[in-house]
């Protein structure tokens, strides 16, 4: 496929097809993000789009089940590209099970209500959200661009389209400032967002990127290891979704949990009890990473 700099995709979406219809992201602000910093935002001309839907269907038609439409946040093209996007597919992928991508609270709340229910009906069945932080200070101190009030209309009108979330959280994303507000805001978020998928990893502090240089001038403390812990432990206590499949099996987290919440709670605590009493060994350093 015809890929322009690097590509990035959710970890469930490995088997997939990775359209990329645009490139770059069209918000890039995030304080601690570096995935898009080398890209200028543009829609990829439908023309091309659906050249690769061709050469995809020619070279693995009968075989492709998922269809990931990257960069950023491709949620924001307009359903000039998105329909005839996802008719092609549908048409050229005879065992297509569903069409994901990564959005954004803004995206959401830029498309109507009648657009949403239209994406949905013609097979874009899965969108992948990053709040990050579900504490209003958190949020502006790393650019994201909505509230969390913001998210919570916006993950609403998904979910009245029909449409499936899965949901991100960043542990230490607050700093060291912020990590009680922000490990009790988040779990606030997630039960108010209420996705199907609800994911939390770890932030690893990037060269080069805004937050970088505010640790570097001390504006910025990650905190410690136990602190991350403990934000996580926050979030699996007071987290009440109606019943998403939970995970922290990112390779950036120190502790891999897996299971369903609120169903699993008592278990995934009692895990992290052990991790915070130095009685369950953590990831490496080593094996750690983005």
């Amino acid at each position: 496929m015809r890929y322009e700099g690097s590509i990035y995709r959710p970890p469930s979406e490995a088997d997939a097809f990775i359209l990329q219809a645009t490139i770059g992201c069209s918000w890039n602000h995030c304080t601690y993000c570096a995935m898009y910093r080398d890209k200028t935002f543009r829609v990829r001309s439908l023309e091309e789009s659906l050249d690769e839907v061709r050469i995809a269907r020619d070279t693995a038609g009968e075989r492709i089940e998922k269809v990931f439409v990257a960069d950023g946040d491709a949620l924001a093209m307009g359903l000039g590209h998105w329909e005839p996007i996802l008719e092609a597919c549908r048409h050229s992928f005879p065992a297509l099970r569903r069409v994901s991508t990564y959005a954004t609270a803004m995206n959401l709340l830029e498309k109507t209500p009648d657009e949403l229910r239209r994406l949905r009906r013609l097979g874009l069945s899965l969108l992948y959200i990053g709040p990050e932080s579900g504490d209003d200070v958190t949020l502006k101190r790393i650019a994201k661009g909505a509230t969390a009030g913001e998210h919570v209309e916006a993950a609403r009108r998904a979910r009245d389209a029909g449409m499936t979330l899965s949901v991100i959280f960043l542990l230490g994303a607050g700093g060291l400032e912020r990590s009680a507000e922000h490990a009790r805001a988040s779990a606030r978020l997630a039960s108010e967002m209420d996705p199907r998928f609800l994911s939390l990893l770890t932030l690893t502090v990037i060269p080069e990127t805004p937050i970088a240089r505010l640790e570097q001038r001390g504006r910025f403390t990650l905190p410690t290891i136990e602190g991350l812990l403990g934000e996580l432990r926050t979030f699996v206590d007071l987290a009440r979704p109606t019943d998403a499949i939970f995970r922290t099996n990112h390779a950036s987290n120190y502790v891999p949990l897996g299971g369903r919440l609120p169903r699993d709670r008592q278990r995934l605590l009692g895990v992290l009890d052990e991790a915070l009493a130095g009685k369950l060994p953590l990831k490496p350093e080593w094996m750690r990473g983005l």
